[in-house]
């Protein structure tokens, strides 16, 4: 079961980053083709394309993600510390791009109809209870590393400790 289980999240990870790298060339095909005929402005064809290559950053980051942590170590025993980073960096990608695709839409929004910013503000301020909410798991996470051990370990230790104590 554990090798069809990497089969699948191979597969899934290759398809992701088909699919970012076809966001990128469709993003910078559109642009090209927007620029080059007068029918859309310059600003929004390079605004697009931003848009699309920044998706195409957080599916990429998805599939890296998918294919370090499932196919490559699979099953292996990961420390809680360990975990927490390796999520942190993921959720951290997907924040900035959060945030970057925000400032897009703000962007375009305001070079359009102004009254429609509510929803590119909506995005920021999900964003930014992505980004709490990222804050606070580090918080705790780290609160109980201290209090267990930074390590799948700890009980172990506690038990041969709580062994040692009563033998003796």
């Amino acid at each position: 079961m554990t090798y069809l289980s990497r089969i699948v999240f191979a597969g899934a990870s290759l398809l992701l980053l088909l699919a970012a790298t076809s966001l990128i060339v469709l993003g910078v095909g559109d642009a090209l083709a927007a620029v080059r005929s007068a029918k859309q402005a310059g600003a929004d064809a390079v605004l697009d394309a931003l848009g699309y290559i920044i998706v195409a950053i957080a599916v990429f980051d998805v599939a890296k993600y998918l294919f370090e942590d499932e196919v490559r170590r699979g099953d292996e025993k990961r420390s809680a510390a360990e975990a927490r980073r390796s999520l942190t960096k993921f959720l951290s990608t997907i924040v900035i791009a959060l945030f970057l695709e925000a400032l897009v839409v703000v962007f375009k929004t305001a070079r359009g109809d102004v009254s429609q910013l509510i929803y590119p503000t909506a995005l920021l301020v999900a964003s930014v209870l992505v980004l709490v909410g990222l804050g606070a798991y580090q918080r705790f996470s780290a609160t109980v590393e201290e209090k267990v051990g930074d390590d799948d370990e700890a009980d172990a230790r506690k038990e041969k400790t709580r062994r040692r104590a009563s033998a003796g």
